[in-house]
C-alpha cells in the first residue's frame, strides 16, 4: 500500500500516484460504481484525485460529487486537486475557447467546485494553463481571498514555465505547491527546459500528466521501436506490463514526479501501484530515452 508523501516544504501530503478523473464520464459508471472505484484506489493508497472544472464538458466534478454524497466518509480520506482558468465552447456563452484568469472567475470557479464536490474546502487549486492575459496581481488577489476564507488550502499551477511560475509566486505570501506538467518518453521537453530543475530547486514535486502519451505510446506505428525497447526492459526487470516500465521511468526523475493515472479499470490502477516498486538502472532509463527520441546523447 502506498504511503502519503509531502510534495513541498509547506505543502500537503499526496499519494505517490494520483487518480485522474478527466475521462470519468467516458467510463459510464453509475454513482454507486464510482463509489466502489474510489474505495478501490483508496485501498491501494491512492488518496489524491485530479480534476478540472472543464473536464467532461464541465460535468466530471459533479459526477464525482455524486459519489461523495452517497458515501460522505470518503471525502476526508481524499486530497482533491482541481483546476480552473480555461473556458471552452461546451458552454453557450463561450463563442471561442479562451483562457480566463481574472480574480472573479477564479473565485467563482472555486465556489462551483466546492458545490460540485459537496465539500467546504479544496485541498489544492491550480491555474490550468498559462494565460497571456494573466495579471499576476489579480490571480494573487483571488488566491489570497480563497486561502483566508479556508475554502482552498493550497495553490499551484499547471503547464507553467519557470518564468511564469516565478512571476505568480512573487505576488503571493505563501508558496505554490506544485506544477502539473506533461511528462512521458514522448514528451521530454520539461526534463531539460528548466521546469523540473525549478521543482528540484524548490523541493516541490511536480504532478505528471499523460505519462502514457494519451495511448499513442501503444497504438502509433511510429513508436514501435520504443515499444520494443520497453518490452525488453520489461523482461529484464520482471515488470508485468510496459505501462509499469513507463511509470518507473517517470518516477526515476530526481524531481520525483507524481504520475497521474487516467484509467477507469481497476486492474490497470493496481498495476500502476505495483510499478512504484520497480527500479530501473540508469542505462535502462537512457535506453528508453533514446528509443523515444531516436538519437543517443551528444
Amino acid at each position: 500500500m502506498l504511503e502519503p508523501q509531502s510534495i513541498a516544504p509547506q505543502g500537503p501530503a499526496f499519494s505517490p500516484l494520483i487518480m485522474g478523473y478527466w475521462r470519468l464520464l467516458e467510463w459510464a459508471m453509475t454513482p454507486q460504481q464510482r463509489v466502489a472505484f474510489i474505495e478501490h484506489h483508496l485501498s491501494l493508497g491512492i488518496t489524491t484525485v485530479d480534476h478540472a472544472d472543464i473536464y467532461g464538458d464541465y460535468g466530471c466534478e459533479a459526477a464525482f460529487g455524486e459519489a461523495l454524497r452517497l458515501a460522505p466518509g470518503l471525502r476526508e480520506q481524499l486530497q482533491i486537486v482541481t483546476k480552473c482558468g480555461i473556458a471552452t465552447r461546451a458552454r453557450a456563452e463561450n463563442s471561442i475557447g479562451h483562457y480566463i484568469t481574472d480574480a472573479h472567475h477564479i473565485r467563482a470557479s472555486a465556489e462551483a467546485s466546492l458545490r460540485h464536490f459537496a465539500t467546504d474546502y479544496l485541498d489544492v487549486l491550480l491555474i490550468h494553463r498559462p494565460d497571456p492575459l494573466m495579471d499576476a496581481d489579480d490571480v494573487a488577489e483571488a488566491f489570497i481571498a480563497l486561502h483566508q476564507s479556508g475554502k482552498v488550502r493550497h495553490f499551484g499551477v499547471s503547464n507553467f514555465t519557470p518564468a511564469q511560475f516565478t512571476l505568480l509566486q512573487s505576488r503571493l505570501p505563501f508558496s505554490l505547491v506544485t506544477n502539473q506538467v506533461e511528462i512521458s518518453p514522448l514528451e521530454q521537453s520539461t526534463l531539460l527546459d528548466g521546469t523540473l530543475d525549478q521543482c528540484q530547486q524548490l523541493r516541490m514535486r511536480p504532478m505528471a500528466w499523460s505519462c502514457l502519451a494519451g495511448g499513442r505510446l501503444f497504438n502509433d506505428p511510429h513508436y514501435q521501436p520504443l515499444r520494443d525497447e520497453l518490452e525488453s526492459i520489461r523482461q529484464e526487470s520482471g515488470a508485468r506490463t510496459i505501462e509499469q516500465v513507463v511509470y518507473a521511468w517517470v518516477q526515476m526523475l530526481p524531481s520525483r514526479p507524481l504520475p497521474i493515472i487516467g484509467s477507469g479499470k481497476t486492474a490497470r490502477v493496481t498495476e500502476a501501484v505495483e510499478a512504484c516498486r520497480l527500479r530501473l538502472s540508469r542505462q535502462q532509463w537512457f535506453r528508453i530515452r533514446k528509443a523515444a527520441l531516436g538519437y543517443d546523447v551528444p
